[in-house]
């Protein structure tokens, strides 16, 4: 993807771009509002990361720029502001993720390969995997014998791993997606949650399968 970044902290946006490189994208950095919203404007872009706190236009207004004109361009937004207030503002501002600082850059080019996904996923009512069927609009997960009736979170979790299938996710960002940024949750309370789920899976073509120091992975089995 062609992604531009709004960060005028350079250090970070050195270290950022070069973890988004080795991923195979290609990077566009900007140091303030002004010349990035700039730069959107006439260029475009596949993803856009930017910052709140920019000299001469704050993140918030890049985004809200980019919503007004009409822009359907992904956005995360990268900030040390962790209230939930701050949060709320930056979503409803437009933007799809929230990451806050410090953090992890596995995390974040996890993200970023989420936002990719769903912006290159056409719409569909149901998609398969193994044996099951899912209507996403209506959140049923329909497997051989029928409907499956999943409590509310372990359907956050399956939704999680479907949406990353075939890809690691970390406990942490499973948290994360679960029960919110920054919850006061054991990391056993998602292992808990994953064995109630794999087993309500079992029989269903699609295992979730333990990554020693990754996380888990859901896949489709073999035929």
């Amino acid at each position: 993807m062609r992604i531009v970044l709004i960060e005028d902290n350079r250090m970070l946006a050195r270290a950022v771009s070069q973890s988004l490189r080795q991923e195979g994208h290609s990077v566009d950095w900007l140091e303030d509002g002004e010349d990035g919203a700039s730069f959107l404007a006439s260029h475009g872009a596949d993803l856009a990361i930017v910052d709140i706190n920019l000299p001469r236009r704050s993140g918030l207004e890049v985004v809200r720029d980019m919503v007004m004109g009409g822009a359907a361009i992904p956005v995360l937004i990268l900030t040390a502001r962790d209230g939930l207030e701050d949060r709320i503002a930056g979503l409803d501002a437009g933007a799809d993720d929230y990451l806050t600082k410090p953090f992890e850059m596995a995390e974040l080019c996890a993200r970023v390969r989420a936002l990719g996904r769903r912006r290159g996923r056409r719409p569909q009512m149901i998609e398969r995997i193994g044996a099951l069927s899912f209507d996403r609009v209506s959140r049923r997960l329909i497997g051989p014998e029928g409907e499956m009736d999943l409590p509310r979170r372990e359907m956050a979790l399956w939704e999680v791993l479907f949406d990353n299938a075939d890809r690691a996710i970390s406990k942490a960002a499973i948290c994360d997606s679960i029960y919110g940024t920054g919850a006061d949750v054991e990391m056993n309370a998602v292992e808990l949650l994953v064995s109630r789920l794999r087993r309500r899976l079992d029989g269903c073509g699609v295992t979730i399968k333990a990554i020693r120091g990754l996380g888990y992975i859901l896949r489709q089995d073999d035929p």
